[in-house]
Order: structure tokens, then sequence, then C-alpha cells
């Protein structure tokens, strides 16, 4: 008489016979056969975690995407009970990360992602992972998206641009921008912001952004124009406003800064300076003691800008020294 363990060894030696037939017809692509091969394996072998996993494969393919989450289940399941090896579970939870991507519920993909590293950590499922939070990311963007309510933070922040809150215009600028990232508009006017609290790159990278979303609106090429010119960046700025000239070749703003770059491109900086300390303005500026002041701490501590920049009045006075090219920030 056969004992029980030359028994269950049968057992397992027909389980992995079936398990090789089901392999064969899994690569010519005969599923429903396969899952005979599977499902009989399972019958002379409960407890092995692969047969399960395999079944689930099975499923995969055939598009049944809930059968497969739920084959995988029972996987995860007989393979605690069984303490199979971590891999395999892995392996479950994976699959189960893929089954939800290919039914779009990216929460759940990522959740399983998360659990099948926690059993074992590949490249190929953290790469999963990775995909998989940037389209949830991607979706929240998207679903944040609200034009009307664009509308409302953008008439917000151009009242705090007039009040010369400009920190506050910024972040009621950006709010509009998430719910709106196409509108051109609300780059150029958050550009208005930046450049007022002198924080030119982002200011230039706000008109980039504009001028690339609607290369015909002039306000974005002339305000590119701006910053670019008091970054001392004349050659750049002369072709910003070319540009603007493309749009509407009688433009005042555009002609002016037009004029002023292509002088800036061939004159002498000595001349530059000269120009500026002879113009009533600037000298008013640098005779007021507090600006003085304002300009060492300058001088020593370039941050010390941004603080001095939440005063409109000194704001406005920084502003012309670097139009006039006296002081430079960059």
């Amino acid at each position: 008489m056969a004992t029980k363990e030359e028994n269950l060894s049968e057992s397992k030696k027909l389980a992995l016979k079936e398990k090789d037939l089901g392999n064969a017809a899994y690569k010519k692509k005969d599923f429903e056969t396969a899952l005979q091969h599977y499902r009989a394996a399972l019958t002379h072998d409960p407890t092995d975690i692969t047969f399960h996993n395999n079944i689930s494969a099975v499923y995969f393919e055939q598009k049944q995407f809930q059968k497969c989450i739920e084959e995988c289940e029972k996987a995860v399941e007989v393979g605690r009970e069984n303490r199979a090896d971590y891999k395999l579970i892995a392996k479950a939870f994976t699959r189960t990360g893929n089954a939800y991507r290919k039914l779009e519920d990216y929460k759940s993909a990522k959740t399983y992602f998360e659990k099948s590293l926690s059993e074992h950590r590949t490249p190929e499922v953290k790469s999963l992972l990775s995909d998989t939070e940037k389209k949830i990311k991607e979706m929240e963007r998207l679903a944040y998206i609200d034009p009307a309510k664009a509308e409302e933070e953008k008439e917000q922040g151009n009242e705090y641009f007039k009040k010369g809150d400009y920190s506050a215009a910024v972040k009621h600028y950006s709010e509009a921008i998430m719910r709106n990232p196409d509108d051109a508009k609300l780059y150029s006017n958050r550009a208005a912001c930046y450049t007022k609290l002198a924080a030119f790159d982002l200011g230039l990278k706000d008109c980039e952004t504009c001028c690339r979303l609607d290369e015909t609106f002039i306000k974005g090429w002339i305000r590119k124009g701006k910053i670019l010119q008091v970054m001392q960046k004349s050659s750049e700025a002369l072709t910003a406003y070319q540009k603007a000239l493309e749009i509407d070749p009688n433009n005042a703003e555009a002609l002016e800064g037009y004029r002023a770059c292509t002088m800036a491109v061939h004159s002498d900086p000595k001349e530059v300076w000269k120009k500026a300390m002879h113009d009533p303005e600037v000298q008013q500026i640098l005779k007021d003691p507090a600006m003085r002041v304002i300009l060492e701490q300058m001088q020593n501590d370039p941050k010390a800008v941004q603080e001095h920049l939440k005063n409109p009045q000194v704001a406005s006075k920084i502003q012309k020294l670097l139009e006039s090219g006296i002081i430079q920030i960059y």
C-alpha cells in the first residue's frame, strides 16, 4: 500500500505535468486549453500558488481583468497559507496592479504595486509604480481644470495687483493657471507680478510659456522683451521686440523697446551709465538717504531686495534703476 507521502508526491507530479501542458497551450495562445490544464493541476495540488498565478495570467491575456484580480487574490491567500516564496506573492500583486491599470483604476493599481514592492523589489515594478503615480497626478490635474474658477482667480489677482500686493496676486494667478493651464494671458499676468518682485527668471519662464501657447499675443513678447532688458540681455530682448513688431508694426511699446535695445547692443557701458546719471529721476533716487541704505544692503546681501520690494514705492524706484542700467540683479 502506498504511503501518504508517496500519494502526495504522486499528486504533485500529476500537477506539474498538467502545468507543463498548460504552459505549452499558453505559448500557443490556446488559452481555453491552458485554463483546463491549470485547473486540473489545482485539483492535484491545491496548495501551490503557481497554478493560481498561471490562471490569472490567462485571464489577463483574455482581457478578463476582474477575473484576473480575483484569481490573484486566491493566489495570495494560498501563498500565505502555505508559506510560498515571497517572489511568487509579489508576482500576484504585480499582476493585480497591471489588471487595475488596464481597468484605468490607477489608485488601486498603485496600492498593489506598493504591496508587490513590499514583498520583493524589482526595477520593473518600481517603474510601473512611478508611471502609475504620474498617471494619477495627470488625472488629478485634468480633473482640477475649471475655466470659470480660473476667471474668478484671475479677477482677484488683478485686484491685488492694482493694490500693489504682488505676492498675493501671484498666488491667485497661480491658482488660475492650475484651473486653466492653456490660457496664455494668465502667464503674462503672473510674469508682470514676478517683474515687480524682481523675480526675473520666473517672469521670463512665464513669458516663454505665454508666447508658446499663443504666438500672436503681443503683450507676452513685449513683457518678455522688458524682462530681458532689465536682465541686461539686450540682444535677446531685441528678438522679443522683433516678434512683437511682426504682430503689430505700429505698437508704441514694442517700437520703443526695439530702439532702446538696438542702442544698447551697440553702446558703450560707460555711455549707458553716463546717460542714466543725467536722468533727473535717477538722480533723485540716488540722493535719497533711505534708498542709499537699501542699495548698500542689496550689494552686501542680494536676497535683501525681496524684502524691500514688498514696499511698492521702493519697488518702483528699484525698477527705475534696473531699467536705466544703474544696478543689476543678475
